[in-house]
Order: structure tokens, then sequence, then C-alpha cells
């Protein structure tokens, strides 16, 4: 098989369902034990953020992720994920970035993984395999 003749399209899927499906499962598990909503309360109020964004996490992870993997405005859902990311690592994180696990990777490398993963969506879009290819 030569490598130049892969499907792209076939790639953005995969892309697609790896990281909607993943943060999906982080999503699910917030509308199983809403009480991890009076967790991400407590980190908003203490940053001086409203308490409201909490409920964003059901945006950002069971709305986004089912965009994504659907292929229904990826890059719209890819952004969300981002974003949601963006708030997962500064809130619960920042202290992480200059650390290392005991086995030796990075502290917050799931995090980076669907923050860059939802990053990749937003530039590459859902391809052909997609309720609505962008």
């Amino acid at each position: 098989m030569i490598l130049s003749s892969l499907n792209p399209d076939a790639g953005r899927f995969i892309l697609r369902v790896s990281v909607g499906g993943l943060m999906l499962f982080h999503g699910v598990a917030k509308v199983m034990h809403p009480g991890s909503l009076d967790f991400i309360s407590g980190m908003l109020i203490s940053n001086n953020l409203p308490e409201l964004l909490a409920y964003g996490v059901f945006i950002g992870e069971v709305l986004a992720p089912l965009m994504v993997i659907v292929g229904y405005r990826a890059r719209a859902g890819g952004l969300i994920m981002a974003i949601n990311m963006l708030f997962a690592l500064f809130l619960a994180h920042s202290g992480d970035f200059f650390s290392l696990t005991q086995h030796g990777g990075w502290a917050v490398e799931l995090q980076m993984f669907y923050l860059l993963s939802a990053v990749s969506v937003i530039f590459l879009g859902s391809g052909i395999y997609a309720f609505k290819p962008d």
C-alpha cells in the first residue's frame, strides 16, 4: 500500500470520533454525577468567575463532542471543546504545567491531548464523512 494514497477524510473521521468520543465520556460522567458541578462551581468562585459557568461543562463535554463525532458544525464543536479545555487547564491544572507524573509523563498530557486534538478539528474540519461536511 502506498501511504500517499490514504484517504485524508478517513483520518479526519478517526480524529473526530477519537477526541469527541473520549471527551464525551467525561461529559456523561458529569451528567450521571451532577455533584461534580459543585466542585467546578467552587473552582470558578475561587477565581472570581460566575458560578453559572459551571453549566458550560455540559456544552463543552456533551454537546460539542456530539457535534464533532457526527460531523455537524465540527469546527464550531472543536472550538467549544478547545475553550472548555482552556478553562479546565486554567481552573484545575494551572499548577501542573511544569510537573511530571511519577511515570515521567507530562502532568497535563491528557488535557493537552484534548485541547490540541480539538484545535486540529478546527483547522481540518469534518471531512466528507460527516452529517454536514464543512
